[in-house]
């Protein structure tokens, strides 16, 4: 039963390699051992602080070695796991409070004042754990405690003899346990809480390790944060390897990232197609690929990597550094497909296929199969598929029957098994009567070698119906908008034409690194 758990990862690689580094952040070392008795400890408390099973913890951290400990301990105690983006607004936090009802929040004192900020009372908070605290918490309805006291202080009953703090009754249903709340980025609307249970992240977990060869010598950089759910998978398939994590919170400078990845020796790295943007185009990776001799793979997720990207990073990487491209969602638990190295070529613009216990389907509006090579919806189905959003069943029911989880991504199979995506099924844009894909338009731009990422978009016309906009970061600032619209105008359509190229230092993005449609639109309608 207790393989059928997430913790279980962490708990069977320190009792493997408890004095194996599991953890590097900066200049801290953390063993396996004791990253799994702080787990320990810090469940302990919560059990003791009346947490109960099914009760929601929220987990206010950056990524750091802290919030890996409250992840695990969460999980031991049987609760449910809410990681929330630190950068948030204190309307946007208390959104989420009010919609999660959480019993605990754990944090440091670098959060301390956003909590501060938003309303606490009348939560029904058992306990706020702070690493660090700085403010003055007098006169609240709830226990306060440094986190620092918690992770030291062994209380009984022990969490490695409980497990999960499941009950005697609830254990048999163990894979179907809650375990984490994951939120969308929601930008398109209110974000939504995507219900992930252990058996949903056990099972892709276990198919990621498998998909990507991942074991216990392997150094994984992160850069990604834990809240978003490709970081939290990052963690998870590298504690169940017995691996080490390298946490970088600090990729606002790329040549700090690409000069740790040299002194720690990293063997794998992982981004969304920014990421990978700005390694390019604003570190000495390609200079510096030489030195590179430990990193065994990257891989890319989080939305399409247009094609000139892929070839550059190809080109910029050292030969023997394989890359897989990987397609998922937060409903899959992470990851659906993956391209391996071998097809990067032969297969550019492709997904690649299913990786273990995940079935992908091409249906049409019927929930009908279609043949090869023609276009229809990608659905989705396996262990890893979400139980459902939070508080919100209509939404769950739009995406969830028994077809599978319908994902909104337009694509089609080839005739070898390939799958690829042609656009969003409500993304298509309408440009004088024509249905237009932006994302084409976006990889003919960078294939220009003129930018470093691009965002196009349309706002309201009178006369097309739709004006298209594109947001360009260009390599340098000597950059003439005129040629790149020259070129456009000689191969593009005239109906994919855009009407202008606006320059900025860099596109607006959300928390997950990836760009954020709204506010682009927002800043083309200021500029335009």
């Amino acid at each position: 039963m207790a393989n059928l758990l997430i913790h279980s990862f962490l708990e069977n690689s320190a009792a493997l390699f408890p004095d194996k580094v599991a953890v590097i952040q900066d200049d801290q070392r953390t063993t396996y051992d004791q990253l799994n008795t702080h787990a320990n400890n810090l469940a302990n408390h919560l059990l003791s602080q009346g947490i109960c099973q099914g009760d929601r913890i929220v987990l206010l951290q950056e990524n750091c070695t802290d919030y890996i400990i409250a992840y695990y301990a969460t999980l031991k105690a049987g609760a449910v796991a809410a990681a929330l983006n630190p950068g948030l607004k204190p309307d946007g936090l208390q959104y989420l409070l009010n919609h999660l009802e959480p019993s605990a929040i754990i944090t440091n004192f670098k959060s301390e004042r956003l909590l501060k900020a938003v309303e606490l009372k009348h939560l029904n908070l058992k306990t706020l754990l702070i690493r660090t605290p700085k403010q003055n918490w007098l006169n609240i309805p709830f226990h306060v405690q440094s986190l620092e006291e918690s992770l030291s202080c062994e209380t009984q009953p022990s969490a490695a003899s409980l497990v999960s703090g499941c009950t005697s009754e609830s254990v048999a249903n163990i894979p179907d346990t809650l375990a984490s709340i994951i939120y969308t980025s929601g930008s398109t609307g209110k974000p939504k809480g995507v219900m992930l249970s252990h058996g949903n992240i056990v099972a892709n977990t276990n198919s990621i390790c498998q998909s990507l060869s991942i074991v216990p010598s392997d150094i994984q950089m992160i850069v990604l944060p834990f809240f978003y759910v490709m970081g939290k998978s990052l963690l998870n398939t590298h504690i169940a390897a017995g691996a080490t994590v390298v946490i970088n919170n600090r990729f606002m400078y790329p040549a700090d990232v690409v000069n740790q990845m040299i002194e720690e020796k990293v063997t794998s790295f992982s981004g969304v197609p920014s990421t990978y943007a700005y390694l390019l185009h604003r570190s000495p990776l390609a200079s510096h690929r030489n030195k590179l001799s430990s990193l065994r793979y990257c891989s890319q997720a989080g939305g399409h990597m247009a094609q000139a990207l892929k070839l550059a990073l190809r080109k910029a990487l050292p030969a023997h550094t394989k890359i897989y491209i990987m397609y998922g969602a937060t409903e899959a638990a992470a990851r659906l497909t993956c391209l391996e190295p071998a097809n990067l070529e032969s297969k550019m613009g492709s997904i690649g296929r299913p990786i273990q216990g995940v079935t992908l389907r091409v249906l049409d509006e019927q929930n009908q199969e279609v043949p090869n090579d023609t276009e229809g919806t990608l659905v989705a189905s396996g262990p890893n598929i979400m139980r459902g959003y939070w508080k919100a069943p209509q939404d769950t029911e739009r995406v969830l029957s028994g077809a599978g989880y319908n994902t909104g991504d337009l694509g089609y199979r080839d005739t070898d098994g390939f799958f690829f995506v042609t656009g969003r099924k409500d993304g298509l844009l309408k440009v004088s009567g024509h249905r237009v894909n932006t994302t084409e338009i976006e990889d003919y731009l960078l294939a220009t070698d003129m930018l470093v990422e691009v965002a196009v978009i349309g706002i309201p016309d009178a006369l097309k119906g739709t004006k298209l906009i594109a947001l360009a970061v260009p390599k340098n600032d000597a950059i003439d908008k005129q040629i790149l619209l020259q070129a456009c105008a000689r191969d593009l359509p005239k109906h994919k034409l855009p009407y202008d190229i606006i320059t900025t230092r860099g596109l607006p993005k959300n928390a997950n690194g990836k760009i954020d449609q709204q506010l682009c639109i927002q800043l083309a309608l200021k500029e335009v």
